[in-house]
């Protein structure tokens, strides 16, 4: 296990295909590196260290990750015999799951070893993992800053080695933003590449999907092999697949049209260093061979911004709805944090009009961007405004629901586009500064993760991020 950090997802499982080591083996070490270290990072919610050790003795599947450890975000991936609690106090003591959801059940098929869940913000709402059920998640290169949201307690875990990947969900930039925030590869996939269901068809009313967080290209490559396709019953389904994307990482990219900007569609200030990681960027594919030129983005963000608003807001208001009527009883604002009671509100002040009015705006700016990826194979810009914020600011607890909205909006000004379109992105750890990553952001036109996997594997190779881990980390 001295060799546990310099493998992968893919490289741990070939250790176990050719008995250099056992599942049991692997499980123990990512246990004992989860309890040294999420006393530091507070990035595991849920300890189900027994469910992992028996699967393995139950026996494992033949898959692609067979004995390799793997952590839960507690959201979005229902875990029979468990709770999801989606980071909020109303559901951390609800009923366990009855079943395994699609995409988990994908996830053991595959072989990997569950053994845990990671933090999450109340209702996945904050770009930032600070709720009152679980506190604070840190950051593994500085503890005093976000490690991001929504799927922060994910990012933590990977970054800090305790496991190569981890599940994750972005429907805002949720994967992207703590992707960026610690260093990692993040990936959202194109809307349904991954299936949501069976209990729900769609999340957030399209805007969400599921994916993972890894320390290499190819493992989110050959995890996406493992878990996409349509299932009985979701309501629509991404384009087909020309072939294994793990094999689009060996792919030569070729010449590619890229576009670069700066400027966010809301006009939020942009950081010097995110800045500068995203030009260093283009200059660096300008080096590979590709065509790089500066572009701007069509489209209105006001009018964006209301619909994701109504989107998101809507649906976390019909889900407080459901678990009420469940119980039968009434969720009050002493059930949840702040920020969700806010969506709550709002939500009941709106009209079904609002909602199609939404889904007019998401669909009319799908359009304008497949425009403009008529021009561009990728659009390249910054993940975020900013570094990783301290923590304290976006909390969904806090009692300032004007300033949270205000820091997220410009924190996050460039990831939630590609969720209203449902085109694939992702964020790529080229670039330190102070100490701390900078994510760069790449977004291809609706289906055409093939173009990101053999873009990322490229730059992977050109400039190396694999052995670049944080203090934490010994």
């Amino acid at each position: 296990m001295q060799n546990y950090l310099t493998h992968d997802a893919t490289a741990l499982a070939d250790l176990v295909a050719v008995g250099d080591v056992s599942p049991h083996e692997l499980l123990e070490e990512a246990i004992q590196r989860a309890e040294a270290r999420d006393g530091d990072i507070n990035a595991v919610s849920q300890r189900l260290y027994d469910h992992g050790r028996a699967a393995i003795d139950a026996g494992l599947p033949d898959g692609p990750f067979r004995g390799v450890p793997f952590l839960l975000k507690d959201a979005s991936g229902e875990l029979a015999g468990h709770v999801t609690a989606n980071g909020a106090r109303l559901l951390a003591k609800g009923a366990p799951a009855t079943a395994d959801s699609t995409l988990v059940a994908r996830y053991k098929a595959a072989g990997l070893v569950i053994f845990g869940r990671t933090t999450t913000p109340e209702f996945s709402l904050a770009a930032s993992t600070e709720t009152s059920l679980t506190g604070a998640t840190r950051n593994p290169w500085d503890i005093t800053r976000t490690a991001g949201g929504s799927s922060g307690g994910a990012a933590a875990v990977v970054a800090a080695g305790i496991v190569p990947a981890a599940h994750g969900s972005d429907g805002g930039g949720s994967i992207r933003i703590p992707a960026s925030c610690c260093g990692l590869f993040g990936l959202k996939p194109s809307r349904a590449r991954n299936p949501a269901g069976p209990l729900i068809g769609e999340g957030w009313g399209s805007l969400s999907c599921a994916h993972v967080l890894t320390r290499s290209v190819r493992d989110s490559a050959l995890m996406l092999d493992a878990t996409h396709g349509i299932a009985p019953g979701d309501p629509y389904c991404a384009p087909p697949v020309l072939r294994p994307y793990a094999e689009e990482v060996r792919a030569d990219a070729g010449r590619l049209r890229i576009g670069w900007h700066i400027p966010p569609m809301n006009g939020a200030e942009v950081a010097p260093v995110c800045r500068e990681a995203a030009e260093d960027a283009a200059k660096l594919l300008a080096s590979l061979g590709h065509e790089v030129e500066e572009t701007t983005l069509p489209g209105s963000a006001e009018r964006l911004q209301r619909a994701i608003w109504v989107l998101v807001a809507s649906n976390v208001a019909r889900s407080i709805s459901a678990i009420a009527a469940h119980r039968d009883q009434v969720v009050t604002e002493e059930d949840v944090d702040n920020v969700t009671w806010r969506a709550v509100s709002d939500a009941r002040m709106m009209t079904a009009e609002d909602y199609a009015e939404a889904l007019y705006q998401i669909h009319t700016q799908s359009r304008l961007m497949a425009e403009l990826h008529s021009r561009y194979d990728v659009i390249l810009c910054p993940t975020l405004a900013t570094p990783p914020p301290k923590l304290g600011v976006q909390r969904t607890d806090t009692d300032d629901v004007d300033g949270y909205h205000a820091a997220l909006v410009n924190f996050t000004p460039f990831t939630q586009l590609h969720n209203m379109t449902g085109a694939p992105s992702v964020s790529v750890p080229l670039y330190w500064a102070g100490g701390l990553p900078i994510g760069t952001m790449l977004s291809a036109d609706f289906g055409r993760e093939d173009i990101l996997f053999r873009l990322s594997a490229q730059l992977e190779q050109a400039r190396p991020w694999f052995d670049r881990l944080p203090p934490i980390v010994d």
